[in-house]
């Protein structure tokens, strides 16, 4: 693609890389058949090479943000699956990431989005806030029909059943494993995962420490800065990012880590990206260091070397979430996993489609997410499971409120068939 941007336009590192990234697009279009948005909706600005003209053009010309080109940019789940078809290589992420940057600091949005979007950047990334706030939407599930708004009602409808007890597991400390030393390594303890589901940790550092993983929980560590990246507010994405980055580097300066393990694979795919979003920044070099030992959970127990189990009496319908397939490209080890201790996996058709959650998407674009929860849940449901694993507390929460089957992280199961305790999701139920 031809781009045209004025050379003073160009001393602007963000300017310059989405420039490369434009002039890597040749229009094929191939985009447009694995695009969610583009599926549910039918329109050309609602699919990858849309929003890219759009992004082009509100860039080149160095105008404002207008409100056609923002509904078409909110509309994006960032599934980030046109990467993983594109056969020019693109780099889609970081282009919507920078017209949201840029969005955020050009277009006025009307009050009650404003509202919403503070509310939800102050609230999410802190467990404690957002633990009050799961209380308060529990409370007043009961009332979502009554709300004018579906993005209220979708907040509402978000509220679990039951509000785990917060686990001491997320606190400042060190594990040492159970076996020989393999490895030491820092476990990313996430923000909203510690409200909604604290199993997915623990479960998690008893199969690292069986595994012979030191496991370190870092002092100082926090919100990885997706939830507000990707609202384009840069200014606190980076501030949340900053103190993990500072949290591991001390940890590696000290007693050294050969991975830091993350059990959220939204999070993963923006701490992989560490480096490039602190590029220009004083904490650039160790921000590099960082995103270069980050791991998903998943490639870490196959290096550890997961031992093989019986033949277990059950079948497991996998849900590859989209950060993980798209945007960290990791596509079979959670199969693998999954199969080496036991189990019987199924993967349902279409399985490259994302499931509408997409971090805050869900609550922001309700009815198009409701759209897509709609189908997964109907191609995960024809494969008649007896349980769904994922590898995203995002899309357990989404895929959970739609059906009865349960819904558990793929950690849970293969701590499980190594000696740990039944998930709580298959005991309930």
């Amino acid at each position: 693609m031809q781009t045209n941007f004025a050379p003073e336009q160009l001393k602007d590192p963000a300017i310059q890389r989405s420039n490369e990234v434009l002039r890597t697009c040749v229009h094929c279009g191939f985009c447009t058949a694995t695009c969610p948005t583009y599926a549910v909706l039918g329109d050309e600005l609602d699919s990858p090479r849309g929003r890219i003209y759009l992004i082009k053009d509100m860039l080149e010309k160095g105008r404002p943000a207008d409100a056609k080109t923002v509904k078409h940019i909110d509309r994006c789940l960032s599934c980030l699956a046109c990467m993983s078809t594109c056969p020019s290589g693109v780099h889609y992420m970081h282009l919507v990431d920078h017209a949201r940057e840029y969005i955020e600091q050009t277009y006025k949005r009307p009050l009650t989005e404003r509202a919403l979007r503070w509310v939800l950047s102050k609230i999410l990334p802190y467990p404690g806030r957002f633990r009050l706030a799961l209380l308060g939407a529990k409370i007043g599930r009961p009332f979502r029909h009554l709300m004018p708004d579906p993005r209220l009602r979708a907040m509402l409808e978000m509220a679990p059943k039951t509000i785990p007890p917060v686990s001491r597991n997320d606190d400042p400390q060190v594990f040492a494993p159970d076996a020989p030393k393999k490895m030491r390594v820092a476990l990313m303890t996430g923000c909203a995962q510690r409200a909604l589901n604290t199993d997915i940790n623990d479960a998690t550092i008893r199969l690292l420490r069986r595994l012979g993983a030191e496991v370190v929980i870092a002092d100082g560590q926090g919100c990885c800065g997706a939830l507000t990246h990707h609202m384009g507010k840069t200014g606190e994405s980076h501030a949340t990012a900053a103190k993990n980055i500072r949290a591991w580097y001390r940890e590696m300066q000290a007693g050294g880590l050969d991975a830091i393990v993350i059990n959220t694979s939204g999070c993963g795919t923006t701490v992989k990206d560490y480096g490039h979003m602190f590029r220009n920044e004083p904490l650039a070099a160790e921000a590099k260091a960082v995103s270069e030992i980050a791991m998903d959970v998943s490639e870490v127990l196959m290096k550890l070397d997961l031992p093989k189990g019986a033949k277990q009496d059950m079948k497991v319908a996998y849900h590859a979430a989209c950060s993980l397939q798209h945007g960290q490209q990791i596509k079979t080890y959670p199969k693998d996993l999954l199969k080496r201790a036991g189990f019987t996996v199924t993967e349902p058709r279409d399985s490259h489609l994302c499931c509408g959650s997409a971090g805050t998407y869900n609550l922001m674009q309700p009815e198009i997410s409701g759209q897509l929860k709609a189908r997964k849940v109907q191609t995960l449901e024809e494969k008649q499971p007896d349980v769904i694993a994922a590898g995203n507390i995002g899309c357990m929460m989404q895929i959970g409120g739609g059906t009865q089957i349960p819904v558990v992280h793929t950690v849970e199961l293969l701590d499980w068939a190594t000696g740990g305790p039944r998930p709580r999701a298959l005991t309930q139920n």
